[in-house]
């Protein structure tokens, strides 16, 4: 199952309910909403760990993290800590507040739902993206680049995520990072 797919089932639309109704969107304009915003955090998250140590962040916090909550039990995302934990994976994924602002405004225009909806979702939706990796690593039992570098592992249920020239496969891709993560390539 895809990022999208996972978070958009979490709790059978728990998920998609509550983050509507702590912004006052109907279910269908948060689907809509979060269909914008998921597509643009894989591309942070993908983006992100072209780093020298964005891969070994991400594992870190995939392996270490409790983000897994939020998809587990979606009502974790009315905690008055989501919002915080949202803005920090943000901060991590896109590193400035200003590329948050720009694709709030970039998804509101494309919604139709207006910038500052969108600015109070995303960080909701980057803690549900976080999750959603999350349980799919735990699933795998992806905790390494060395184990998930299988088809069952991290890297490959990252695929879409990580596959930048968009051929359908990413092991092009991930070995190219791992390269040049060990200053090689």
């Amino acid at each position: 199952m895809n990022i999208l797919d996972s978070i958009m089932n979490a709790g059978n639309g728990a998920a998609v309910r509550q983050i509507g109704a702590q912004v006052g969107l109907d279910e269908a304009q948060t689907a809509a909403a979060i269909s914008a915003l998921v597509p643009a955090l894989s591309a942070g998250v993908r983006q992100n760990i072209q780093t020298p140590d964005g891969l070994s962040e991400l594992i870190g916090a995939l392996s270490a993290g409790t983000h897994q909550r939020y998809v587990d039990n979606p009502t974790a995302l009315g905690d008055a800590g989501t919002v915080v934990d949202g803005n920090g994976i943000l901060g991590h994924i896109f590193g400035s507040k200003d590329v948050s602002r720009r694709v709030a405004v970039e998804t509101g225009a494309q919604t139709g739902l207006g910038p500052e909806v969108m600015k109070r979702m995303l960080p909701l939706v980057a803690t549900l993206v976080m999750g959603a990796l999350a349980r799919q690593a735990a699933a795998r039992g992806a905790s390494s680049p060395t184990t998930g570098a299988g088809p069952a592992g991290l890297l490959e249920m990252l695929g879409g995520a990580l596959d930048s020239n968009k051929d359908g496969s990413a092991l092009d891709d991930i070995t190219g990072m791992i390269g040049r993560t060990f200053g090689r390539r």
